[in-house]
């Protein structure tokens, strides 16, 4: 039985998974290569994506149609972070985001006695608060639609943000090329697009260029051991516990003991003032 070849480029990540450099990434690949690129920001629109010639489809929840997971044409990369850095990294950029990008954030809500959400979030008493508050609202949107991806699917490669932002020889990002399909000359062309376009190359802190390197506070991996308050992350363990192991990001619940952190260190140093973000 033939196997179709990649027409219908699907990627896919998540709020603060790396969503802002993935976008700039394919957007750039697509204008080189003469590939459209579609948002298809509500999955039941799929029927939006041309019917013919290849498509680089994205989603920033991670959410595409089961037609798409049906069709033969279609290939998807979907990219996942440790939950825990999701959360360090949010909420400090919905404390401090001063642009208008993420509409929840700016709009009077009813349930927030008329605040919005970030109003909400900046007048919380301390870190752990602003944490506790972050963990049951859009953290846990976003850490609903990871366990939602149909992992093992035999046309997905899931990976890492945290591989990602390492992947300083880029041979990772060439096997997400290869598996999509394209040519030698256009893995060479969409290659060099990626590392430029990357905090380990062309956006590297000394370049300080670039929307991507304007919106990331750190892109550093696995900074929840020194960054998340003991409280907050027994409050993590008690919520998601069996998350963290369903993702794969540990094997069993032991993983206070990696915690850096102790009280007095989180009174003194918020745990997201300065350095833990992300790409969104």
């Amino acid at each position: 039985m033939s196997v179709a070849p990649p027409r219908i480029l699907c990627v896919g990540t998540h709020h603060k998974t790396g969503t802002v450099w993935m976008r700039r990434v394919w957007r750039l690949i697509g204008e080189a290569l003469d590939i459209p690129f579609v948002p298809v920001h509500n999955p039941a629109r799929w029927k939006k994506i041309p019917q013919t010639g290849r498509a680089i489809v994205v989603n920033w929840a991670g959410a595409f149609a089961p037609e798409l997971f049906d069709n033969p044409e279609a290939r998807f990369l979907h990219i996942i972070r440790d939950p825990r850095d999701v959360l360090l990294s949010g909420a400090r950029y919905h404390e401090n985001s001063p642009g208008r990008q993420e509409r929840f954030l700016h709009g009077p809500r009813e349930d927030l006695g008329g605040k919005s959400y970030q109003e909400h979030l900046q007048a919380l008493p301390d870190p752990a608060a602003k944490l506790d508050f972050e963990m049951q609202n859009m953290h846990l949107k976003t850490l609903n639609e990871m366990l939602a991806w149909p992992y093992g699917h035999d046309r997905a490669m899931d990976l890492r943000y945290e591989d990602l932002i390492a992947d300083q020889d880029c041979a990772i990002f060439v096997g997400v090329l290869r598996f999509f399909g394209f040519s030698g000359a256009e893995i060479e062309t969409a290659r060099q697009i990626y590392y430029d376009n990357s905090l380990f190359g062309g956006l590297s802190s000394e370049s300080g260029v670039g929307r991507t390197a304007t919106h990331v506070s750190s892109g550093k991996a696995r900074q929840w051991p020194s960054k998340l308050p003991r409280a907050a992350a027994e409050r993590y363990l008690e919520c998601h516990g069996d998350d963290l192991i369903t993702l794969g990001y540990e094997s069993d619940k032991d993983w206070l003991s990696r915690l850096e952190t102790d009280q007095q260190a989180d009174a003194a140093s918020p745990p997201f003032a300065q350095a833990a973000g992300g790409t969104a």
